[in-house]
């Protein structure tokens, strides 16, 4: 039985001669192209040809690594982000921190300065916190009579007078403030040298003088300053500006002064150690009628 394909299937050579034939041509390329070049024009042909087939295939490989560089990129941004918004924080931090170590070094120094403007003795001292009571202006600070601070000593800060403490305790004393009601401090009209005697005011963060004569020379703007009549407060510490007068009904003037010191903001405090003046003892009472010893002679 003949199992040979048709004479229709038997076209051309065989197999084995059309690959022995593209091996001798793969073979001749090979040595032409090495050699001499020569398909050099149809290599750059064909890779013109089929570039924007490349570029289409290629499209997804590039779109999915755009899109995980986004990614990652938004993912780094977050990243900084949260380490920019901690750095900010911290310098923030750290700024309070300076300008608050900077806002209490000048006011050192204003105390010092004030404290070598005045003659005596005293004590850096820093407010411990403010007493919670409606009906009276006070202070704790955190020096006593450890320290040489004794009830009635004048307590200052860079612009002036503050208050006076009130009590002593061994390592800590309350601190009347001037605005305080029942506070009291003779002074006088630093323009004129008129002497009265300046009172906490009715109303928050004012001192007034009540009993002017209608006659005295106080204007508003003009500085009050300490008279020292007390004996504990030396002369010549600021106290207010007036900024009102008042003519009352009784016919006397009252002047109303704002604080030159921060009375209720200062955290240091200068206390100014002095000791209370004796008053002069009064001359004692001389014998109306003493007797007269005589001899008689006789």
């Amino acid at each position: 039985m003949d199992r040979s394909p048709p004479p229709f299937f038997k076209q051309g050579p065989s197999a084995n001669a059309r690959l022995l034939f593209f091996a001798l041509l793969a073979i001749a390329l090979l040595v032409g192209d090495a050699r001499y070049g020569a398909l050099a024009r149809l290599r750059e042909g064909v890779a013109t040809a089929l570039y924007p087939i490349q570029r289409a295939l290629l499209a997804p490989r590039d779109l999915a690594r755009s899109a995980s560089g986004y990614l990652a990129d938004i993912d780094r941004l977050h990243a900084e982000n949260a380490d920019l918004r901690k750095i900010e924080v911290a310098n923030a931090n750290v700024l309070l921190q300076v300008e608050r170590l900077a806002a209490e070094n000048l006011e050192l120094r204003r105390l010092l300065a004030m404290r070598e403007r005045t003659a005596v003795r005293s004590a850096i001292a820093e407010v411990l916190y403010e007493t919670r009571d409606a009906f009276s202006r006070k202070l704790a600070i955190d020096r006593g009579q450890q320290h040489g601070v004794l009830a009635g000593q004048p307590v200052i800060d860079a612009r002036g007078v503050v208050g006076q403490v009130t009590r002593a305790f061994p390592l800590s004393s309350e601190v009347t403030l001037v605005t305080d009601r029942r506070a009291t401090i003779p002074v006088e009209i630093q323009r004129t040298g008129e002497r009265s005697v300046a009172f906490g005011g009715p109303a928050d963060g004012a001192v007034e003088l009540r009993y002017l004569r209608s006659s005295a020379d106080v204007r508003e703007g003009d500085l009050l300053v300490t008279s020292g009549l007390d004996g504990m407060f030396p002369p010549g510490l600021p106290v207010g500006t007036v900024s009102a007068i008042e003519t009352g009904s009784s016919g006397f003037v009252r002047a109303r002064a704002a604080p030159v010191a921060r009375v209720e903001s200062s955290r240091l405090l200068l206390v100014l150690l002095a000791e209370p003046r004796p008053l002069p003892a009064a001359p004692a009472p001389e014998d109306a009628a003493a007797p007269s010893r005589g001899r008689r002679g006789g």
